[in-house]
């Protein structure tokens, strides 16, 4: 699962994401929301579970050392590597690391800090409505089990992508693909929201109207300007 560094939260670069004209925004029919889940349903921060083995200094320093670089490294079990490779090949390449290494798997249930409230208030509005929900997650494929223990809001997906069950990661454009194939529907007459703004440049180029989840603020009122079926806030 990953925390999204390469997704900004203001300025004119996303313009035509979160700004779009009226006439873009006509209400016309949705056939399915897709969420995004890690830091738009649930706050990953994996630094507390690697705190809880080596400390809260050695986590900081292990998450910012970008010879390491955790987040390219956890990706690559988000595009389906299993955590015994990616664990022994970091451990052989980085052997000062290995505790906090392998902290972050034994602890794993750590770095999943809590439900976004807000989030999930909309998601059970949508579901109460009938509207169709998926989700299109980078998670890895052993990791996520961890997850549907612990959020019962899992349950309201028709769907789930997990990433690491596919092999292949967003922004790949095949997991867009593979998403249309699971949703059975032509992508052009669903919503999509992720916080990555590569996520979303990828999904609006699949044909997704596309969402860049900046907090909780914005998003009912951009998905009712899309005609779902949600009170004001």
């Amino acid at each position: 699962m990953k925390a999204e560094r390469d997704a900004p939260r203001s300025g004119p670069e996303l313009a035509g994401f979160s700004e779009l004209s009226q006439h873009e925004l006509a209400p016309a029919k949705v056939h399915a929301v897709v969420f995004d889940l890690g830091n738009v349903l649930i706050i990953w921060d994996p630094q507390p579970a690697i705190a809880k083995t080596v400390g809260a200094e050695q986590a900081k320093l292990f998450l910012s050392d970008e010879k390491f670089d955790f987040m390219a490294w956890n990706y690559e079990q988000d595009a389906g590597r299993s955590w015994d490779d990616a664990e022994a090949a970091a451990v052989k390449e980085h052997p000062h690391w290995e505790p906090a290494i392998r902290a972050y798997r034994e602890n794993y249930s750590d770095s999943l800090v809590s439900r976004i409230e807000d989030t999930v208030q909309i998601l059970r509005e949508l579901h109460s409505a009938g509207i169709p929900l998926y989700a299109l997650t980078n998670w890895s494929k052993e990791l996520f089990p961890v997850a549907l223990g612990r959020f019962d809001f899992l349950d309201l997906f028709e769907d789930i992508i997990v990433s690491g069950e596919e092999g292949v990661a967003k922004p790949d454009p095949q997991i867009f693909e593979i998403l249309q194939k699971r949703i059975g529907h032509d992508l052009a007459d669903c919503v999509f929201i992720d916080d990555s703004l590569a996520n979303i440049v990828a999904a609006r180029k699949a044909g997704l109207d596309a969402i860049l989840f900046t907090g909780t603020g914005h998003l009912r009122e951009d998905l009712s300007v899309r005609g779902l079926p949600l009170p004001p806030g």
